[in-house]
């Protein structure tokens, strides 16, 4: 379901929000700004405001223009935060993570200002209920208290099933990969071990422009900069690392196993989302959400449903997913990279078919939308109306449709779709043609400032 079009942090998977919106819903209290700041991927820019716009949220949207890890991120969020407040303490949270308990989030929070304040580097540990083999350790030094924390003894790598117990045994926190601390603190702790980062991403980040609603990095500068984790490159060097024993529950969300961990089971241990039907079966996760699925007399058993792919896995393999998907991507499958569903500036489009000469896609418009004016090379379409009143430009005729209204867009023609209205536009296309790819779009003018196909 993760794809790169589409990755973990957009997607719902139980809850009401994305993991993305839950993680901006949970510091909506009166600790935090209420400007959040987002680092994100460039191809992810719309993903991102739509999330933020559905929430009514405004936030400083940085985007990265090639990915450099976390430690140039948390230095980009840093210096845009010393922009607003040169004394601002930072929260840094990963987009993709779970957390049912706000309540005991915010406590734990609070409970760390304090030694953020006084200059320490905190990294959030959880105590763990289980060996998990896909999560790296903290060991504390619980002899070094400071306040409700402990200075770090050492970071872990992920072990194995063995190593896990030993380590949980041993005292060892999970590494949540939060962290907080004065922003200016942090900056001279990357000045000291990784200055070639720091001076690469204050070099992008003097050169940003704006952009829309966004922040855009200089690229050429932000390309210097080495790409390595802020684990790898400043917590474990550092001396003013602290942990903290989170009070709420976490994860995150890196497995199904996580997820159906997260999630309500019925007597059986059972979980599911959508339309299933599981029988005589135990410690199932089912996810289904386009067509009715049954399970019948399997035990510990993940069945995940899309229209484009179905997966079928043992509970115990779990983590070893991301092999099947890095195999997938070597023989070149779309599936690993682009979902059905496709987000937009204007709103989106879903494939519904696909075959030799010809795809079909069902086209939504968002209020005030508007599609690039645009021509193609190797296709002609047809748009059947289906839902509100869209506005269609064909070379120099502009004309409303209605729904059950229907028009033919011959190749090379100049055209364009918007909504004018306060209501959603649905369109039905479809596209005949030598060649249907997304890159057969010469774009003539864009009010999304699109020079790609993105």
């Amino acid at each position: 379901m993760s794809r790169n079009s589409r990755p973990k942090q957009f997607l719902n998977l139980g809850g009401e929000r994305s993991l993305f919106q839950s993680t901006l819903l949970r510091c909506q209290t009166e600790l935090f700004h209420v400007r959040p700041i987002v680092v994100g991927a460039n191809d992810h820019r719309f993903l991102i405001a739509e999330d933020l716009a559905q929430l009514e949220l405004d936030a400083d949207i940085i985007l990265e223009p090639v990915p450099r890890n976390s430690c140039a991120a948390i230095i980009a969020g840093c210096l845009q935060a010393i922009d607003r407040d040169e004394d601002a303490i930072v929260l840094v949270l990963a987009a993709d993570h779970a957390i049912k308990d706000e309540i005991g989030f915010n406590q734990t929070i609070e409970r760390a200002l304090e030694a953020a304040n006084q200059g320490h580097l905190i990294t959030f540990g959880i105590n763990p209920d289980y060996p998990s083999t896909g999560y790296g350790y903290i060991l504390p030094d619980r002899s070094s208290a400071i306040d409700a924390g402990y200075v770090v003894s050492r970071f872990v790598e992920k072990p194995d099933v063995g190593l896990a117990e030993q380590y949980i045994n041993d005292g060892c926190l999970w590494n949540s990969g939060n962290f907080m601390f004065r922003a200016d603190v942090f900056l001279n702790e990357a000045k000291l071990y990784v200055p070639e980062i720091l001076e690469a991403v204050s070099k992008a980040h003097r050169q940003k422009k704006a952009d829309l609603d966004f922040l855009r990095l200089d690229e050429a500068a932000f390309k210097d900069a080495p790409s390595i984790s802020v684990d790898y490159a400043i917590m474990e060097k550092t001396e003013k690392a602290v942990v903290f024993p989170a009070t709420h529950d976490w994860s995150d969300i890196g497995t199904w196993n996580s997820v159906w961990r997260n999630l309500p089971k019925d007597e059986n241990d059972n979980a599911s989302l959508g339309d299933v039907l599981i029988q005589g079966g135990n410690n199932n996760f089912v996810h289904s959400r386009d067509r009715l699925t049954t399970l019948l007399g399997v035990d510990d058993t993940i069945v995940i449903v899309t229209r484009d792919v179905v997966f079928v896995g043992d509970q115990s393999q779990s983590e070893q997913i991301k092999q099947l998907v890095d195999k997938l991507k070597e023989e070149g499958r779309a599936e690993a990279d682009m979902a059905l569903q496709v987000y937009r500036p204007w709103g989106n489009y879903e494939q519904l078919d696909k075959g030799d000469g010809y795809q079909v896609k069902r086209i939504v418009i968002k209020p005030g939308g508007v599609l690039s004016l645009q021509k193609h090379q190797h296709r002609a379409e047809h748009w059947v109306v289906v839902q509100g009143t869209p506005e269609i430009t064909i070379d120099d005729i502009v004309q409303t449709l209605k729904p059950n209204q229907s028009i033919y867009i011959p190749l090379g023609s100049v055209h364009r779709l918007a909504n004018r209205t306060e209501e959603i536009v649905v369109l039905i296309e479809v596209q005949t043609g030598d060649y249907l790819g997304e890159d057969d779009i010469i774009r003539l003018e864009d009010e999304y400032n699109r020079s790609s196909q993105t």
